[in-house]
């Protein structure tokens, strides 16, 4: 780490009181971009809106771990925390002009959030619970909790049991911008919980000799905290144990969606939905106002003639 980015991370931490998880993004977009610029031998404090424009085309034909290209809209956030990490060098004279200014990030094309129909919610948590390796309880818990509460990855891996009211289902959630929310959960998610920490929890921290007071609820396979990519391939390896196919891979995401969609379809206050999902504004909110794919089949079918008796 470079003095420079070092400074940078401070400011961001103790002046403007971002999350931990906020900081390393901005510590792995710079990160990303010094690379770029030992490749290239380029001085930081040289940069061009040229080199900046290279730099961009490169990253979209670069390839992510999961095997697809980066998208616009993770470049897009990339640019726009070197604009204020550069803007931030610029105001304590350590590079003459800040080159990401007059960038024009990658047009924003709007998508629908993948999310899955209630069926194979409900076909998923069944499957899961026929299950009869030792992490079955485990993952159990964890697609109750997340399809039920619509916790972002980062706040699932970083819940600790500490956090957790069993008696009235909910949760104390630290979130983005260090702002704390009340979440409750389902019932079925607390049974699936306290199964999950009365048993395989205790086994987990006991066959692996770590320390018995972790605060973390969610533990992988050797007793410690989850990671994000952790997570990510439990929930991978969730579809392939099950054998069920969803049309799509189920990342974190994908419950979080379901849950906000869901809960919009059946009448939920789109305020009240933002408030537990924890979106600063509503406008965040606002993409789940689309119709269901469900739903649009389920009234395709009520009201098309050809649909109205024997091809229903």
């Amino acid at each position: 780490m470079t003095k420079e980015q070092a400074l940078f991370l401070s400011h961001l931490k103790h002046e403007l009181n971002y999350s931990e998880n906020t900081i390393k993004s901005y510590s792995q977009d710079i990160n990303i971009f010094e690379n770029f610029l030992i490749e290239k031998q380029l001085d930081f404090r040289k940069i061009t809106r040229d080199d900046v424009r290279l730099f961009m085309a490169e990253r979209l034909k670069n390839k992510t771990y999961r095997g697809n290209n980066e998208s616009p809209r993770s470049l897009r956030r990339r640019i726009s925390a070197l604009k204020k990490y550069y803007s931030y060098l610029y105001d304590l004279n350590m590079v003459d002009s800040n080159p990401f200014l007059l960038i024009v990030s990658p047009k924003k094309h709007d998508k629908l959030p993948e999310v899955l129909y209630e069926s194979q919610i409900k076909a998923l948590l069944e499957a899961n619970k026929k299950r009869v390796d030792n992490l079955q309880s485990r993952d159990q818990a964890l697609l109750e909790l997340m399809y039920s509460s619509g916790l972002r990855c980062s706040e699932v891996i970083n819940l600790k049991t500490s956090d957790i009211v069993f008696s009235s289902r909910y949760m104390r959630i630290i979130g983005k911008g260090n702002k704390e929310r009340i979440v409750p959960f389902s019932n079925d998610a607390k049974i699936a919980m306290i199964d999950y920490a009365k048993f395989l929890r205790v086994q987990l921290i006991e066959d692996n000799e770590v320390d018995k007071k972790t605060p973390y609820f969610f533990l992988n396979s050797k007793g410690k905290q989850l990671t994000s990519r952790g997570l990510e391939y439990i929930l991978k390896e969730i579809v392939k144990k099950t054998g069920l196919s969803l049309g799509f891979d189920l990342h974190p995401h994908v419950l979080r969606h379901s849950f906000a969609t869901h809960l919009l379809d059946k009448g939920a206050d789109l305020r009240m939905i933002q408030e537990l999902m924890g979106h600063e504004s509503v406008g965040t909110t606002s993409i789940y106002m689309h119709v269901s794919k469900e739903k649009i089949k389920n009234e395709y079918n009520k009201y098309f003639p050809q649909n109205s008796t024997k091809n229903k």
